[in-house]
Order: C-alpha cells, then sequence, then structure tokens
C-alpha cells in the first residue's frame, strides 16, 4: 500500500472520495441495484457455501482483469490469457474457480437493463467447457 492509499494520508476530499467510488459502482454495476442485487444472487447460487464478499471481490477483480485482457484482443485471446495465467492472481482467485468466474464475467457482460443472469447452472456448464482451455504446465 502506497503512503497515498492509507485513510488516514488520504488527500482526497470526501466529495473526490464519493466521486470515485460511483464511478466504481457505475462501473461494476451499470445497470444499478437490481444488477447488483441479480448478480450477488447468482454469485451465492453459484458458490453456496460461500458469502457476498468472498465471492464478489474475485468476481469483480476477474471482471476487470478480464476487461484489461480484451486490450487489442480477441474474447477468446482473453479467456485464454485468464486461464493459462491464473496462477498471477491465486491470492484473490483460486484456480478451480478461474473458469466459473470468467463465465460469470462473460454472463454479466451480456446483461443488459433488464438485469437476467443464467442460471448457475449454466454457469457451472459454461466453467466446464472453459476449464477444458486450461493448458497444462
Amino acid at each position: 500500500m502506497a503512503l497515498g492509499e492509507n485513510p488516514i494520508f488520504s488527500w482526497k476530499s470526501k466529495a473526490a472520495k464519493k466521486k470515485e467510488q460511483a464511478a466504481y459502482e457505475k462501473w461494476a454495476f451499470p445497470y444499478g441495484q437490481a444488477q447488483q442485487d441479480n448478480l450477488q444472487a447468482l454469485l451465492l447460487a453459484v458458490f453456496p457455501k460461500e458469502s457476498i464478499p468472498t465471492t464478489l471481490i474475485p468476481f469483480l477483480t476477474c471482471k476487470e482483469l478480464f476487461e484489461m485482457a480484451l486490450e487489442n484482443r480477441t474474447t477468446d485471446m482473453a479467456i485464454d490469457t485468464l486461464i493459462n495465467s491464473q496462477k498471477k492472481y491465486k491470492r484473490i482467485i483460486k484456480q478451480k474457480d478461474m473458469p466459473t468466474y470468467i463465465a460469470l464475467v462473460l454472463a454479466d457482460a451480456a446483461v443488459d437493463e433488464t438485469a437476467n443472469y443464467p442460471s448457475a447452472e449454466e454457469i457451472h456448464a459454461h466453467a466446464e467447457e472453459l476449464e477444458k482451455l486450461r493448458r497444462e504446465d
């Protein structure tokens, strides 16, 4: 953590922090509270033994990583990058869960203002397909 990241040493005004938080929420959930609620319900259905924070943090991390991997690449290349470079993120996303989080990110990217997500079973099936893309080291 850099000095400026510590809340004690924060040089941002409350208004700036609030604006930054609103921008992050707009990125994470562009369709608002209904999308957030539906996604959280799906996360709990996909990972029934987990809690919202233990699923939402890896999901948002995977979403950000996927967007970065997409820069100047196709969707398939970005998926391959995440599936096969997972060791870099193992503290946040377990290797066995990466295909599932990618499937969730892809489902989230396809959501519109109705915020209708596929079922947990559909996410698991897509994750199984993505798992087949993992190369052995």
